[in-house]
């Protein structure tokens, strides 16, 4: 049974906690929470250090030995229990300063891993009750208590310091403070969502807790979420001078602003109006946790602490054990592992390049030399034309500006950037790259070539990366010296805002030059995932039967925004004629070509496509596609469908076709794809396939990727479904093509 109240609860944590029990007893229980203990727990105090430097001074410090990174875990909970009945019996103690092992490492928030396991929403309940209590004692502690914390202190560990008198915060680079918990599907549960909004306001509160967030130290001072910036040498010894009261540290007064906004029913009426148009303009109903932020944060003022406690248990209850929570923290662990690519298998990670070269100026190579020179790579960007050069080194100039107009970058960051990219015409200069990345025209002699001259310039251990989506790397590598150093690094475009990268091994490459190059697109701030070196790789070769089908839906005479307008309301960025429209006409016929000769019939492109191209009508690059765009700069025209697409429209079948199946249409040529790459190895889980897929294809963040969404309505069901679609007559019509809906074995195989 859970605790009726936050009381009651208490009143159990006292009860767990008394002088009677034994140490031994503290071991046994599973924790004081309800998290369940791990394996590798280790014995009770060993999680905290608590060191006396001085008369009436308790300085506690979270070391748990079972840990690299400190969390909230079931063992360390265990023991802050512990040390709290300590602290709370020492009338001695003038002050008390909780801290990390070292000035860069706090704490990184709750077990998320324990919260995924977690089915049954009366267990969350109960343990969010539970750690409400402890943050309680710690905020009822008479004695001055100060947080001083450093690096990532995201979501728990920030609630925490909430509970603390005074937050200091290191002023470094690697400082990142905030609560990011909408994110995972859920929202901030140990008292974040009435702590913060207490502390700064509802309006600088909401934006935090909705926008998700980890400010770094400046602007989190500024807004007030920590009370003091030091620098990383002086952190405990001036929190230690706080604690004491040597030390003044006042917190901002919010003055008369709390009583006409926290206090005032307009005031909120207004807050909650603004607020709720920017969660649905980005949540669209589909995630649940920003909007249920959004009402306890708006409630908290004058509820009493039972009432709201009670009321963020409960509702990380819900969210913690819904589809949605449970899909996020799948992709953010994949996310996770995926980080882990760019080190050995000892451990250890390869030193990052200080000089690159960049061979092409087009769209994509001066996108991805644009992002190294910002993660401070010297780039020489190489090519023929001077024009594309010269528009290149505007487009970052432009890019480095907006970002510190915005106060992403600071002014010496923003002219050390514009520094790092350097343009050249031709191949000269490179001998000192410890990586060539060509981004030239998708022709195997033409990139061959290219790699072929710089190979003479290079040393044999620099890596030759290239950008190619749809040729295969080992035949690009197949002549070169050295073919191992020869890797595919594949971007999206716009490189700037897409976040994965496929790192493509090919027949001869070797685990240095993934890793080398998994640990380069991390530092790009981008997120690797390594595939086989097949056609189309993992998501083109996903991306393509989707797209093809839509073309065939649209042939058919199906409506062109009314399928968009399906996708979005699924959960994709944007529909497949937008898509088709950004892409590029040419690009997706290339794109097409290649996956048909690779893979024969199943991929077999509708001409539908080849027949409304030509150099006028290629997409948004010329203006016009599905959609008439606005011209470039153009920001008060929008997008409209073009008036001539039933010219196209060959046929009839499917304009009446309804919603679910146009859709099931859509979503079962992906799936049926995927199992074929999971049969093949392409990538190495399912996990993997989820993250490209919702990283690469924009696939509903909401629904878990791919994989996870065809899992989630059942394999037996997805198969049943897709041998439908395989014998409708328009499929069956086809002549080649058919084959997209036959149910790849690997599926088959899991239902039994």
């Amino acid at each position: 049974m859970e605790p009726s109240n936050i009381e009651e609860a208490q009143q159990t944590e006292d009860a767990m906690t008394s002088t009677d029990s034994t140490q031994n007893d503290l071991h046994m229980r599973p924790s004081v929470t309800g998290f369940p203990m791990p394996d590798d727990a280790p014995a009770p105090g060993a999680c905290i250090r608590v060191e006396r430097p001085e008369a009436g001074l308790a300085v506690v410090i979270f070391d748990p030995p079972h840990r690299s990174f400190p969390i909230f875990d079931a063992p360390l909970l265990r023991d802050l229990d512990i040390v709290l009945s300590g602290l709370e019996g020492d009338t001695s103690l003038k002050g008390i300063v909780f801290t990390g092992r070292h000035p860069g490492q706090f704490l990184a928030g709750a077990d998320v891993e324990a919260i995924q396991k977690i089915t049954d929403p009366a267990l969350v309940v109960q343990a969010v009750i539970a750690v409400h209590a402890l943050f309680d004692r710690v905020e009822r502690l008479k004695p001055r208590t100060v947080a001083a914390v450093g690096g990532p202190v995201p979501g728990g560990a920030f609630e925490f310091s909430l509970a603390c008198d005074r937050i200091l915060l290191v002023d470094g680079k690697s400082s990142r403070i905030g609560l990011p918990e909408t994110m995972l599907g859920i929202l901030p549960g140990w008292g974040g969502t009435h702590r913060l909004p207490r502390r700064i306001g509802i309006p600088k509160a909401l934006d935090c807790i909705l926008t998700g967030r980890l400010l770094p130290a400046k602007p989190a001072k500024k807004r007030g979420l920590v009370d003091r910036l030091v620098h990383s040498e002086d952190l405990v010894r001036v929190a230690i001078e706080v604690a004491m009261g040597r030390k003044s540290c006042r917190r901002a007064s919010r003055g008369i602003w709390r009583w006409l906004i926290d206090r005032n029913p307009l005031a909120k009426a207004i807050i909650r109006d603004q607020a709720l148009k920017g969660v649905d303009s980005k949540a669209h109903g589909k995630y649940p946790a920003p909007y249920a932020a959004l009402d306890l944060v708006l409630s908290a003022p004058g509820a009493s602490h039972s009432t709201w406690a009670r009321r963020e248990a409960e509702a990380i209850g819900s969210l913690a054990t819904g589809s949605v929570c449970k899909s996020l923290v799948g992709i953010f662990f994949a996310s996770e592992a995926a980080k882990k690519l760019g080190k050995r298998a000892d451990g250890s990670e390869p030193s990052r390049p200080v000089q690159a070269t960049v061979v092409g100026a087009g769209v994509m190579g001066a996108g991805i030399a644009s992002s190294l020179a910002l993660a401070k790579v010297s780039v020489r960007l190489g090519d023929l034309s001077s024009k594309a050069l010269a528009g290149a080194i505007t487009n970052h100039r432009k890019e480095v500006d907006k970002r510190r107009r915005r106060k992403r970058l600071q002014p010496h960051d923003a002219n050390a950037a514009i520094d790092h990219l350097v343009g050249v015409e031709g191949l000269v200069g490179m001998t000192q790259s410890e990586i060539a990345i060509e981004a030239v025209a998708e022709v195997l002699h033409v990139k061959a070539s290219v790699f072929g001259e710089l190979a003479g310039q290079l040393s044999d251990d620099a890596i030759l990366a290239t950008n190619t989506s749809s040729l295969s790397v080992s035949a690009i590598a197949k002549d070169l010296p050295h073919p191992e150093r020869v890797v595919g690094m594949h971007f999206f475009n716009p490189v700037k805002a897409m976040p994965l990268v496929e790192v493509v091994r090919g027949e001869e490459t070797n685990d240095e030059t993934v890793t080398r190059t998994c640990a380069l697109a991390i530092a790009m701030g981008k997120t690797p995932v390594v595939t086989r070196d097949v056609p189309g790789f993992l998501v083109n070769r996903i991306l393509g039967p989707y797209l093809d089908e839509a073309v065939r839906l649209f042939v058919g005479g199906a409506d062109v925004e009314h399928v968009d307008a399906l996708m979005l309301n699924f959960g994709m960025p944007m529909g497949p004629f937008v898509l088709l429209d950004e892409v590029g006409f040419d690009i997706a016929q290339h794109a097409a070509a290649s996956l048909h000769a690779g893979y024969g019939g199943r991929m077999a492109p509708c001409p539908g496509l080849t027949g409304m191209s030509d150099d006028t009508r290629l997409g948004r690059k010329t203006g016009k596609g599905f959609y008439d765009h606005p011209k470039e700069g153009d920001r008060k025209s929008k997008r409209k469908l073009a008036q001539d697409l039933a010219h196209f429209q060959t046929e009839s079948w499917a304009g009446s076709l309804p919603d679910g199946e146009i859709t099931d249409r859509l979503v079962y040529a992906m799936v049926g794809e995927a199992a074929r790459c999971l049969e093949e190895n392409v990538v190495e889980s399912e996990s993997i396939l989820d993250l490209a897929s919702v990283f690469g294809t924009g696939f509903a963040p909401f629904r878990g990727g791919l994989w996870s969404h065809a899992k989630r309505v059942g394999l037996g069901a997805v198969c049943s479904r897709m041998t439908e679609l395989h014998q409708k007559e328009d499929v069956q019509a086809r002549g080649t093509g058919a084959e997209r809906f036959d149910p790849a074995p690997v599926a088959a195989q899991m239902v039994d």
